[in-house]
C-alpha cells in the first residue's frame, strides 16, 4: 500500500479528478487551500504604500492511498490532468503506507482502502 500526496494548481484540480476516474481511483481526499513555494518562488507587491512579498503560493493537496496496483496509473492519471508544461505544475510524493483501517467495518490493510 502507498500513499500518494500531490500537490497541484488549483484550476487544474477538475481535470485531475477527471483523469483520476478514468484510471478507476474513486477515493481520494483534497485539501483545497494549501501554501507552498517551489521553483516558482514568489513576487512582490505593493498596496497602499506598502511592498510585501508574497513567496507562497496557493496550491490543492491530493492524499490518496491506493494498493499497489493503482500506485503508477494514479501517477499517470495525476500527471495527465495536471501538467500544463510551466514551473509551478506541482510534484507528486509516494510514500509507504503501513496500514490503513475502515472504521465503519473494521477491515485494515489492502481490503480497507478498496
Amino acid at each position: 500500500m502507498k500513499l500518494i500526496i500531490a500537490y497541484i494548481q488549483p484550476d487544474k484540480l477538475n481535470e485531475v479528478k477527471r483523469e483520476l476516474f478514468k484510471a478507476e481511483v474513486f477515493k481520494v481526499s483534497v485539501i483545497p487551500h494549501a501554501l507552498g513555494c517551489g521553483q516558482q518562488k514568489g513576487y512582490t507587491e505593493e498596496y497602499r504604500g506598502v511592498i510585501t512579498e508574497v513567496n507562497l503560493r496557493m496550491k490543492v493537496r491530493l492524499e490518496i492511498g491506493v494498493n499497489e496496483g493503482f500506485v503508477q496509473p494514479t501517477i499517470d492519471a495525476i500527471v495527465k490532468g495536471a501538467r500544463s508544461g510551466k514551473i509551478g505544475d506541482g510534484k507528486i510524493f509516494v510514500l509507504p503506507l503501513e496500514d490503513c483501517v475502515r472504521i465503519r467495518t473494521g477491515e485494515t490493510g489492502t481490503n480497507a482502502i478498496g
